[in-house]
């Protein structure tokens, strides 16, 4: 679609705002060296779509029997693949570790966050790796920090289901490949009640993921993004920004991913080009739950795709949700990794580009 003046002056604008907004002054726009740039156009939506699109439903690859499986996120290390994951046990959540050398065949080797007791994370330890590389088809290894490997993970203290409230915190390792403890910082980095928490995240904030910008696009070079849901019950998508991975600020006031009701989670965000892709999962904004994705230009404004889930139940062992994307290409084969809940309780599949 042409842009007109008035598009131009509009979506600069929007961006001003947002970006003035979260450094609270006018200045604010100088001082993060955004560049203005065009929204995403149809032609760049529908191209993402045929490059991710994963019709090939290979199966499940990774089960606890009697336990619910949940969150894969996929990365590479010394020439292997390996699978972070949560596993419920009906008291809470605990993060486990698994390897590849195929992407299709998985050896678990134990977990990586455990149970503890007294703290504020006690019975809630859901971790997802961080500082990925984005680039679609790149190496998919995790960058140091400070000499460390980070995840960030949900945590809370009470026992159950993902029981209110939860917060974000931070771990680091020196060996992103071994199955032991990751050490974690002493309290969460974002909280629900935190003086800046926003109005849509003041009940439990979820699964977050962090990717370092090298252009500070923000400002910032660590960005995360994050859902969490107010009293109201449905969750959004919003961001927060870093200069140290230890201390977080909230960037925005508005959630950048809203579908108004429902579920809006889990983002995972690469850069495909020039442009960056989130991968996420939508529920009961319409019928069950499904991945899908949204593209942006600057990290801050995202346009949602609107054609064909990416996944979506379809099978008797996703038959209740398909949804929780991590999505990796290797050797010119899109590996869409989800959760499936079905005749198999809740389990980690796996959809491909090509049949496998």
């Amino acid at each position: 679609m042409r842009k007109t003046a008035k598009n131009r002056s509009n979506y600069a604008r929007d961006l001003a705002l947002s970006i003035c907004v979260s450094c609270g002054t006018l200045q604010g726009l100088a001082a993060t060296n955004v560049n203005l740039v065009p929204p995403v156009d149809d032609t760049t939506m529908r191209r993402v779509y045929e490059e991710v699109k994963t019709p090939f439903k290979y199966g499940i690859v990774l089960r606890e029997e009697g336990k619910k499986v949940d969150c894969p996120s996929i990365y590479r290390a010394g020439g292997h693949w390996y699978m972070m994951y949560i596993v419920f046990n009906g008291d809470g959540y605990q993060t486990w570790l698994a390897e590849s050398t195929d992407l299709l065949s998985w050896r678990k080797l134990g977990k990586v966050l455990s149970f503890g007791e007294n703290t504020w994370d006690a019975r809630q330890k859901a971790g997802y790796v961080a500082l990925q590389d984005t680039t679609w088809g790149g190496t998919y290894e995790l960058e140091r920090h400070d000499g460390k490997y980070w995840l960030s993970y949900l945590g809370g203290a009470l026992t159950g289901y993902e029981t209110d409230p939860l917060a974000i915190g931070l771990a680091w390792s020196d060996d992103c490949a071994k199955a032991a403890e990751w050490n974690r910082l002493g309290k969460p980095v974002l909280a629900p009640d935190d003086a800046d928490s926003r109005h849509w995240e003041k009940l439990t904030l979820y699964k977050s993921n962090i990717l370092h910008d090298r252009n500070r696009s923000l400002g910032h070079p660590f960005v995360m993004f994050y859902n969490a849901k107010s009293k109201s019950g449905y969750e959004r998508i919003g961001m927060a920004v870093s200069d140290d991975m230890r201390q977080w600020k909230r960037f925005g006031v508005e959630p950048v991913i809203d579908n108004g009701a429902g579920i809006s989670g889990d983002p995972q965000v690469v850069r495909m080009g020039d442009v960056w892709v989130m991968f996420y999962f939508g529920a009961f904004y319409r019928p069950g739950a499904f991945d899908t994705f949204a593209c942006s230009r600057d990290l801050v404004n995202w346009r949602k795709w609107d054609g064909p889930d990416l996944v979506a139940p379809s099978e008797p062992w996703d038959k209740t949700y398909a949804h929780k994307p991590w999505v990796v290409k290797h050797d010119g084969v899109v590996y869409h990794f989800y959760c499936a809940v079905g005749d198999q309780g809740r389990v980690i599949a796996l959809a491909t580009s090509k049949p496998k």
